[in-house]
């Protein structure tokens, strides 16, 4: 297949410091809240999506279209009229049953509804940036998703943690539809790939078992085609229609990584190195502990890295810093800025 077909890039925004946002959140949030999942810090404006737009321009010009995802607040600085720009509201693609969500779950699990969307695209979380070019070739190749598949043992899940039961819960959708086993054969040479080095040792030791016992992930952009999630629906619509109405995160909901195993499972997927496409920062405590992440930004070290936000940390101090580190590798303002 040649390399010229259309990729989009997905991006999934929320202004924390919305009133009209935060008066409905508090009106669904239980007073009790037992089964969601509702952290302040989730929503807090770190105010350097501008640089999202800049890398996007600078470092991946191919890309066909940005569909910027959000309950209806927007950037005071964005261009909306950027002829590469969709702005997209969560009521344009999520069936009004399941709105309005203050769960990622929702938003994620029904992208593929988006109107216009590519049948390719990348989903970025907002804390997701690209610092250096990337290729076409980096996120798909002969039109498949570039992803690595490295099986891993699940870690139990902790008080809080509803992230482990997502991917608990996706395991055993993936297990009710696939054959472990027969997957691996069929696929040997994507499981057993060179390209993944020791890790692939991972996937020998775990060979000749009939359930999937796990994925290695990295908290990055991943490589989807909209066929995928329209596959996942069809066959799983009930859980799938469960998860999205609820308001908040849950222990029974699963997530989009749902639909990355659904891709490694059926072996629609090019191998990739685990850690081909970047790094995840756990930002941390105060300015000083984070000097490994400011100097990835500025020194361009990866392709891509997550600045994924904790709590109790010196957010302001921190959040000035990484601006300063985005500003030495993109001074400019983009076309997607007034």
């Amino acid at each position: 297949m040649k390399f010229d077909y259309d990729i989009d890039f997905v991006i999934t925004w929320v202004d924390g410091n919305d009133s009209e946002w935060q008066e409905e959140k508090l009106k669904y949030l239980p007073k009790r809240n037992l089964y969601g999942n509702d952290k302040n810090f989730r929503y807090r404006d770190w105010d350097n999506l501008q640089y999202w737009f800049r890398a996007v321009e600078k470092f991946t010009p191919w890309v066909r279209k940005i569909h910027f995802v959000t309950y209806g607040h927007l950037p005071k600085w964005l261009n909306i009229y950027n002829p590469k720009l969709a702005v997209v509201k969560h009521s344009d693609f999520i069936p009004a049953k399941y709105l309005p969500t203050f769960s990622p779950r929702p938003i994620e699990l029904n992208i593929h509804r988006i109107h216009d969307l590519a049948d390719r695209f990348v989903y970025f979380n907002d804390d997701m940036f690209i610092i250096k070019p990337m290729l076409k070739t980096d996120f798909f190749y002969k039109g498949l998703p570039t992803d690595f598949c490295i099986s891993s043992k699940l870690h139990s899940p902790t008080k809080g943690d509803f992230t482990a039961y997502a991917k608990i819960n996706n395991l055993c959708l993936l297990n009710s539809n696939f054959d472990k086993n027969k997957q691996m054969h069929n696929f040997f040479l994507k499981w057993m790939s060179p390209i993944y080095g020791i890790n692939a040792l991972r996937n020998l030791i775990f060979y000749g078992q009939h359930h999937f016992n796990g994925f290695a992930n990295n908290h990055l952009s991943f490589s989807y085609t909209r066929k995928t999630f329209e596959d996942v629906w069809r066959k799983e619509e009930e859980i799938l229609d469960e998860t999205c109405k609820n308001k908040f995160r849950s222990k029974m909901d699963v997530n989009q990584w749902l639909m990355r195993y659904w891709q490694l499972a059926t072996g629609n997927f090019a191998p990739c190195p685990r850690s081909y496409k970047g790094k995840v920062f756990e930002v941390r405590g105060g300015i000083e502990d984070n000097y490994d992440l400011y100097y990835a930004i500025e020194n361009q070290k990866y392709r891509i890295v997550c600045i994924n936000d904790n709590s109790d940390i010196d957010f302001r101090g921190i959040s000035e810093h990484v601006k300063k580190s985005f500003e030495k590798i993109l001074p400019d303002k983009s076309s997607f800025e007034l």
